[in-house]
């Protein structure tokens, strides 16, 4: 599996590079994000499984090259960064991140994570829509309208654009609403994995769609279990004023 580091400083990199090597991937490593650009355009070589990317590069934001890249290319990115806040990570996933880890990690965490985003972007692999099976047919939920044959959401006729990762989770809670799903279940249906440590990102990825359609009691959380899709009454599923610019 050939994976692309993207980090500035050299020691870290080598030193992961030496961990990663001995796990059987191939690792190119990219100073800054115009080195990472260039490494993704297409090539003879073997296309990269995914790229690691630092956030903290001295020509661009790595958000910014987050955004490049998703232009050229669909290779799974992990963003790596001290960035622990809710709103970053949030703001990562919105761009078209597949995964967030936060410094300092474990070294078998990350690893796990290299190997399950790469399990979602291989043809024939575990990784389906969530909706995959479901007869073709649009989900009205209050204000909420979910498309499943073309993937659409809308409040009150409002487009609202979602990732991948976002439309899979809505479209599962809104088959069944007021049915609890536990997030074990969620994850497995979902992200297609059993391992733990994606909990993180499924908190994420519930304040995002909150945050997105701005009627954050349509996903309640069940304390100690996990969450339900709760339909508004009528007249009840009127979406937040967006806040004011600052």
């Amino acid at each position: 599996m050939r994976l692309l580091l993207v980090e500035d400083d050299d020691h870290v990199a080598a030193a992961l590079s030496a961990v990663l090597a001995r796990h059987g991937l191939s690792v190119v490593h990219a100073r800054n994000g115009e080195e990472a650009l260039k490494a993704l355009l297409p090539a003879h070589a073997e296309p990269f499984a995914v790229v690691l990317l630092d956030l903290g590069l001295p020509d661009q934001d790595g958000f910014e090259v987050c955004g490049r890249i998703r232009k050229i290319c669909v290779t799974p990115v992990i963003m790596v960064t001290a960035r622990s806040d809710v709103r970053s990570r949030i703001h990562g996933l919105n761009l078209g991140a597949d995964d967030y880890v936060v410094k300092p990690y474990d070294t078998g965490e990350l690893l796990a994570r290299i190997h399950a985003v790469s399990r979602r972007n291989t043809p024939g692999g575990a990784e389906q829509p969530a909706d995959e099976g479901v007869p073709g047919e649009a989900l009205y939920l209050g204000a909420v309208t979910v498309e499943l044959p073309t993937r659409q959401v809308s409040v009150d006729g409002a487009a609202v654009p979602l990732t991948r990762k976002e439309f899979d989770l809505l479209a599962l809670l809104a088959q069944r609403p007021g049915v609890v799903f536990r997030r074990e279940q969620i994850i497995s249906e979902v992200w297609r994995t059993s391992w733990e440590g994606t909990g993180r990102t499924l908190e994420v990825h519930i304040a995002s769609l909150r945050a997105k359609l701005r009627m954050p009691a349509l996903i309640e959380t069940v304390r100690g279990v996990g969450y339900r899709l709760v339909v508004p009454a009528a007249g009840a599923g009127r979406r937040l004023p967006a806040s004011p610019a600052s």
